[in-house]
């Protein structure tokens, strides 16, 4: 019977139908959802990992002692892998491994856009791009058997649109894969010089096998059209041609990586006008033009951003939809802003009225560089804010580090934050780091992490303190303090932004989206009390509005925090009793 899915549910259970024994990840959308099905399934063991690198390294160790594993993470978070990935590729597998990768053209959530499929070509490793859901089941099942045929980890590319949209496949059984023997061949997962230059010759002979897999695979489709105009695609840009050039002949491509040579040439051979439409990079296109064949690509395709049917239409037939009307063109711009009752208001409120340089971080936080907050300076990657404010440090000296500070969530300082902390203590830094502990992984959905006391499947675990982390390491002063009090959270600022050693101040308060986190009664504005100064406009939180003579508090919105109460200078933000009375 065939079922409805999304694309990462679909990966899901292909992995589960392949097989899997154990699951790795470390949260990040579009790649998400992935790992959260996963967890439904009894059979894996699942689990979010500290982050990507560690992630990897343990599903390379299940597969090594016989286990099929599966690893998934977002395109950035394969930066973090690289070590571990370029490292096995020589060596290969033992149980199929399988590196789920999800790219994020037209950066939805990502801070870039880069394109997995040079991964896989600096690694030697096959590429494989589902177009859809049901393929994505399907080319999980495949992946583990190339994986274990050519002694190589695989890597499984998916875009947003392939990894959000639905599409109908009819599920399977789960195959009994019994567990490999424990691999320990002498020095085949070392990769010492003296066992790694051998085992380069066995990666370039396998390189070569995969080359000829290529030619013949049914991964890869050939479909002669009525037209002399073909394609060459894959992934969703596949399905976008279809619907634009339903007559000209295709060659999608399921293994990216390596090509086909001699089968592309020849089908290109047979068509008058070559187009090539892949997104992101031109690499279908480079590598056909070094073969001698004449294509177009992205002279009609843009390089950047998120392919779409109307994109592709106008590219390759020069023409325009007919446009469509719409209720919602004339809608205003809506920014993405902090919920009501957010952990990262008051610290980042109190950071701005301090005036500091702050260095942050990836997270929900990053919002804060938007107006009317305004406040951060940089974020670049995972846990660079602690070792960018050092940096700041070294290069301007001590009156710089007085009057700047790193900021950095709770998931993400297990992630990346931990090394940048020990090198601040290490090279005696004196930089203040701001550990925002709001008990959940938020931006990606609430997953837990090494300091929410759960794992992916809702089990019990240690909670890791932060504060005890910090001593241990070496630093004298850590304070604890509530994100909402703004009085208590200035005074610690400012003592440990004077001291001439380095510091650490955690704010907590749960994120107000988490099932345990206190929400109180709505407040209200005394219209007698509020001289309309819009102070409490200042910290950006939604529920808050001026309507051109006093400012309002949604209702529905508001949460009761109380922030905005703690800056109005004329205490014209009040509680208000709940109907039938009782505490607010």
């Amino acid at each position: 019977m065939k079922t409805l899915m999304l694309g990462n549910e679909a990966i899901a259970r292909g992995a589960w139908e392949a097989g899997v024994r154990v699951a790795t990840a470390y949260p990040g959308t579009p790649s998400t959802e992935v790992t959260e099905y996963i967890a439904q399934y009894k059979e894996i063991d699942a689990e979010w990992s500290v982050n990507e690198k560690v992630a990897l390294e343990v599903a390379i160790g299940a597969s090594v002692a016989g286990a099929r594993a599966v690893c998934t993470m977002k395109h950035v978070g394969l930066n973090v892998a690289m070590d571990p990935l370029l490292s096995i590729s020589y060596p290969g597998v033992n149980a199929g491994l399988v590196v789920v990768v999800a790219d994020d053209p037209g950066q939805h959530s990502s801070q870039n856009e880069q394109d997995t499929r040079y991964f896989g070509m600096a690694g030697k490793l096959p590429v494989l791009e589902p177009s859809d859901s049901r393929e994505c089941r399907d080319f999980m099942i495949r992946a583990f058997e190339i994986s274990e045929e050519f002694d190589t980890p695989v890597i499984v590319r998916t875009t947003t649109r392939v990894a959000h949209a639905y599409g109908l496949l009819e599920p399977g059984g789960r195959m009994d894969v019994p567990l490999r023997e424990y691999d320990s061949r002498f020095g085949k997962y070392m990769v010492a010089p003296a066992f790694s230059r051998r085992r380069r010759v066995v990666a370039e002979e396998r390189l070569g096998k995969l080359r000829e897999f290529a030619e013949t695979t049914d991964l890869n489709i050939y479909e002669n059209g009525s037209s002399d105009t073909c394609i060459i695609t894959g992934s969703i840009a596949y399905q976008y041609c279809r619907e634009v050039m339903p007559n000209a002949g295709f060659c999608k491509l399921g293994l990216s990586y390596p090509l086909p040579e001699r089968k592309l040439k020849d089908f290109c051979g047979q068509h008058k006008k070559v187009f090539v439409v892949e997104e992101l990079e031109p690499i279908f296109e480079q590598h056909l033009k070094a073969l001698g064949v004449p294509v177009i690509g992205k002279a009609k395709v843009p390089v950047i951003g998120e392919l779409s049917t109307e994109i592709v239409r106008k590219g390759l037939t020069d023409t325009a939809p007919e446009p469509v009307s719409t209720p919602f063109e004339n809608l205003p711009v809506r920014p993405p802003v902090l919920c009501p009752g957010c952990h990262h208001r008051g610290p980042f409120y109190v950071m701005k009225k301090l005036k500091l340089k702050v260095a942050g971080d990836i997270g929900c936080y990053t919002l804060t560089a938007s107006p009317p907050l305004s406040i951060m300076d940089t974020a670049i990657c995972m846990g660079a804010g602690i070792g960018m404010a050092f940096g700041m440090q070294k290069a301007r000296g001590k009156d710089f580090a007085g009057k700047s500070i790193a900021v950095i969530g709770d998931s993400t300082f297990w992630h990346s934050g931990m090394t940048g902390l020990v090198d601040i203590v290490y090279n005696r830094g004196i930089t203040t780091v701001v550990i925002l502990d709001n008990s959940i992984t938020a931006m990606t959905g609430h997953q837990e992490n090494p300091s929410s006391g759960r794992t992916l499947n809702g089990e019990s675990a240690p909670a890791l303190s932060f504060a005890d982390f910090a001593k241990s390491i070496g630093i004298k002063h850590v304070r604890e303090v509530d994100a909402f009090n703004l009085k208590e959270l200035e005074t610690v600022m400012r003592e440990e932004l004077a001291r001439e050693e380095p510091s650490v101040i955690i704010t907590k308060r749960t994120c107000i989206l988490h099932p345990c986190a206190v929400r109180h009664f709505p407040l209200k504005v005394n219209p007698d009390l509020c001289k309309s100064c819009m102070k409490c406009l200042s910290i950006g939180c939604p529920a808050i509005s001026f309507d051109g003579d006093k400012v309002k508090i949604d209702q529905v919105l508001c949460v009761g925090c109380e922030l905005c109460a703690g800056i109005c200078p004329f205490h014209a933000i009040e509680k208000q009793p709940r109907p039938g009375g009782g505490p607010a």
